[in-house]
């Protein structure tokens, strides 16, 4: 079993590069959804279904599981073929943000031609998290295809105890 830890990039306030990147990402959608809904004929009640099916064209599929407990919160997140490399992870307070990207390119010569090959996957996920976490102790590490990202919740606050004076 290989096991392969990530670096991630803390983000204590949003950056604007990071909101650069969603934006785009969400108008290319947007841009693909107007596509079908044109394409059938200008259909209203289709949002939702034509919004998922160009989000679906244009990124891969990335399965995810948000686990909490009482002190963390376990992120798993399906990238087969994906290496450490491929993968940016960028967490906020209130949000995980996973991007991929992998190409692989070959190019064999056979009896004096060149056969070229290309492929490219892009995934993206934007993750609203049920609690706040401490995005300076995020672990994450990328086993067989299988990201694990482990978020610490943020201390709201300790318990204290009142102790009984004495008179």
């Amino acid at each position: 079993m290989k096991h392969h830890a990530l670096t991630i990039a803390n983000r204590n306030l949003p950056e604007k590069s990071l909101f650069r990147s969603i934006e785009e990402i969400q108008d290319n959608i947007a841009k693909r959804a107007y596509e079908l809904f044109a394409s059938s004929g200008f259909t209203d009640g289709h949002d939702i279904e034509d919004w998922l099916l160009a989000e679906s064209e244009l990124f891969g599929k990335m399965p995810v599981d948000v686990k909490e407990t009482e002190k963390e919160l376990m992120v798993t997140a399906g990238l087969p073929g994906f290496t450490e490399k491929d993968i940016e992870i960028t967490v906020e307070p209130g949000r995980l943000v996973i991007n991929g990207k992998r190409e692989e390119k070959s190019e064999n010569k056979k009896k004096g031609e060149t056969v070229y090959s290309e492929l490219s996957d892009r995934v993206f996920r934007s993750i609203d998290l049920p609690a706040e976490v401490d995005p300076e102790k995020v672990k994450a590490t990328l086993t067989n295809g299988e990201l694990e990202v482990t978020l610490p919740k943020k201390e709201t606050g300790k318990k204290v105890v009142i102790e009984p004076k004495v008179a």
